[in-house]
């Protein structure tokens, strides 16, 4: 009989100990997963971190001064004819004023105001190189990065009065001297 005691209590230690050895493992199991769960979960933060101050950055760089605000207001917005029967749209963002989406053709643009100092409306898409110059009596869409002009002698309406004012009383020509 104590052959069977002995083997019932050696069953109990042996028991005891696996259950130590599988308690023990899944301890280390847990353990593992929580510091994997934490690890993440800073990197998560440092990238949520990350991007937070990218966000930052870009919207520092994208605000608008008073001037190009003001220069925002004089663009002409809407479907413009040009030559060649090609045609250039110009629309205004509506989440961020002074902003606007330009486009020709499979071509998009994504331009703000620049001043001039010879009082010509310029918006420009520093990405891609696109520019747009709005004159008083037209305007032309430019790559610059290639040296390309993409669309000519666009007219709006507003514009098209202005160019037969001109054709009725031609400005002075800069290269005429003024008479002493």
């Amino acid at each position: 009989m104590k052959v069977n005691t002995m083997s019932i209590a050696t069953k109990s230690i042996a028991a005891c100990a696996i259950f130590v050895t599988a308690l023990s493992f899944l301890a280390t199991t847990v353990y593992a997963e929580t510091k994997a769960k934490t690890k993440t979960s800073s990197r998560t933060r440092l990238n949520t971190k990350a991007n937070q101050m990218a966000t930052g950055i870009v919207a520092a760089e994208t605000a608008m001064t008073p001037d190009q605000i003001i220069l925002a207001e004089r663009v002409q917005i809407g479907r413009v004819q040009c030559e060649l029967g090609n045609s250039v749209t110009l629309t205004a963002d509506q989440k961020s004023p002074g902003y606007f989406d330009v486009t020709t053709g499979k071509q998009n643009f994504r331009m703000i105001p620049v001043a001039t100092t010879t009082g010509a409306i310029r918006l420009e898409d520093k990405k891609t190189g696109g520019v747009w110059l709005q004159l008083a009596n037209k305007s032309m869409l430019l790559n610059e990065k290639v040296g390309q002009r993409l669309a000519d002698d666009c007219i709006s309406p507003a514009q098209l009065a202005v160019a037969e004012a001109m054709k009725a009383n031609p400005p002075v020509s800069v290269l005429d001297a003024p008479k002493k």
